[in-house]
């Protein structure tokens, strides 16, 4: 497709009507509103935030806050609704001008708007490297005049170093007030505390842990000789049993040293363990499970034997003489007696030990908690008035101001010129937003118009190539209704689009202010 620039210049200066008469609306709405709007002066201040003037490591300040935390809280204070209200209404910041028509705004249009005109900017403080930096604050408001610029941002500024010392004064008196009130109640509590303890050992004098080393060791003791005990009634008895069963089998307990025709079966089966036992000591070691084994029934079988063969002259309840198994039997029967009446006095001095000594852990347990709480109770009180004497320290620095503090470096004097508009910057940009937008309408003016305006236009469209072309020719009356028709629309631009503007500011409202709320609602 070949670009034929010739027949772009005509269409150009053909619709040139258009570009020059958005030309004309940009450059004079841009002409309009440098010359409308009012100036804008922004005074400004700057504080610095100073570090502790006594080091932390001989006197350490009660208020920890962070220096970007509290310039937070200092600004939301500042910028609450009462304290902006309190100060338009002292500084007479939306008085009426000479020559002006007092206006009564709105309260929340007052806050909105005076929240908007003051800047609290900071700077510096910890960066993200790790480098430490002072932290500067600047303070500016924005005003119609320089002298009230000023006057507002000093103010500002005086608000900002009221409300430092008030809120460092005050965390450290609260902390300091805290700590008294502290100490006060854990005294009383510790003396409380120690009036259990004492209480509690007046009426368990007796039931006291102190002995219960002594009281476990002689139940170790007892039922040590219990157990002993135990173990020899336990043999008695199998011994009766054995003597018991040997008699009933074979009708005497016989003797060691009889004949071997007059010896009980007792007797033989003893010398035939016996001789067994001393072959097998020929053969094999003494330790030998086997040979013990023998050795133990040796020893049984000698007990019996000697029990059969011991003679008494004792005599039965009905005068007839003891036999030798009455006599066994009444002396194991003796031994049994005795041990357990052993077994019962032992019995009962563990019972009372394990009375006693049951009894002591609850009490020692009750103690022991009433001295761990007693305990706690004094380590808190200690850090309590160690934390005391640290506020009251801390409370010493924030009254002569030797703590963090925030100083003025530079005071808002009036600014000679106005920060803004920038007259010229407004009425180019007036001028280059009608140039943008009248290439724009001819650009779309062409992109819509599809109707066949020369001879390429026939062969593209409807595939005949014409012999020659006739042009438009207009009328005297249509030419000159087109010339009126686009002087109308200049003198609209020129005249009408000025007018309207200022007619607007002047009693609907301020132009500044229609275009600040335009940018807050666009997020500008």
């Amino acid at each position: 497709m070949n670009f034929d620039l010739r027949f772009y210049l005509s269409l150009f200066v053909r619709r040139l009507h258009y570009f020059l008469i958005c030309l004309a609306i940009g450059s004079a709405i841009g002409l309009t509103l440098a010359t409308v709007l009012p100036p804008v002066f922004k005074a400004s201040a700057k504080l610095i935030v100073e570090s502790e003037q006594i080091p932390d490591e001989l006197a350490a300040t009660t208020v920890q806050t962070e220096t970007t935390e509290q310039l937070q809280i200092i600004q939301q204070r500042i910028l609450t609704r009462d304290s902006l209200l309190e100060m338009a209404n002292r500084l007479q910041i939306y008085a009426a001008r000479p020559g002006e028509v007092v206006k009564r705004l709105p309260a929340d249009e007052i806050v909105d708007d005076l929240r908007r005109r003051i800047t609290i900017a900071t700077t510096g403080g910890s960066s993200r490297n790790g480098q430490v930096q002072a932290t500067i604050v600047e303070v500016s408001f924005e005003a119609p005049t320089a002298l009230m610029s000023a006057t507002v941002t000093n103010e500002v500024v005086t608000l900002i170093l009221q409300e430092n010392v008030e809120i460092r004064t005050s965390v450290a008196g609260q902390t300091l007030e805290y700590f008294n009130e502290e100490v006060a109640r854990l005294d009383q509590e510790l003396a409380t505390r120690g009036a259990d303890i004492l209480a509690f050992q007046e009426r368990n004098l007796e039931a006291l842990p102190d002995s219960l080393d002594f009281r476990r060791a002689q139940q170790s003791a007892a039922q040590e000789r219990l157990s002993q005990v135990e173990r020899d009634e336990s043999i008695i008895r199998d011994r009766r049993d054995r003597l018991t069963a040997l008699y009933e089998n074979t009708g005497d307990i016989g003797g060691v040293n009889t004949p071997l025709s007059s010896q009980t079966a007792e007797q033989r089966q003893l010398q035939g363990l016996k001789d067994e036992l001393n072959t097998l000591l020929a053969v094999l070691s003494p330790e030998n499970p086997r040979v013990k084994v023998m050795q133990a029934q040796v020893a049984a079988l000698e007990e019996t034997v000697a029990a059969q063969t011991t003679a008494g002259f004792d005599t039965s309840p009905t005068g007839a003489p003891l036999s030798a198994f009455d006599i066994q039997i009444a002396d194991l029967d003796g031994q049994l007696d005795f041990l357990n009446a052993q077994k019962r006095t032992i019995e009962a001095t563990m019972e009372a030990l394990r009375v006693s000594i049951e009894a002591t852990p609850g009490n020692a347990i009750t103690l022991d908690t009433l001295q761990r709480d007693y305990a706690n109770l004094r380590a808190q009180y200690d850090q309590a008035v160690a934390n005391r004497a640290r506020a009251e320290t801390g409370d010493t620095i924030e009254a002569l101001a030797k703590g963090q503090r925030i100083s003025v470096i530079e005071q808002a004097v009036s600014p000679r010129e106005p920060d803004r508009p920038n007259r010229t910057a407004v009425a180019a940009a007036g001028m280059g937003g009608g140039l943008f937008v009248g290439l724009a309408v001819i650009v779309l003016l062409e992109l819509m118009n599809t109707a066949i305006r020369r001879p390429v236009d026939l062969v593209n469209k409807l595939g005949i190539t014409p012999f020659g072309t006739v042009p438009l020719i207009r009328t005297r009356w249509e030419v000159v209704r087109r010339q009126t028709i686009i002087f109308a629309a200049f003198a609209v631009a020129i005249v009408m689009i000025p007018a309207l503007l200022w007619l607007i500011h002047a009693q609907v409202m301020p132009l500044d202010v229609i275009l600040d709320r335009i940018k807050d609602k666009v997020g500008l």
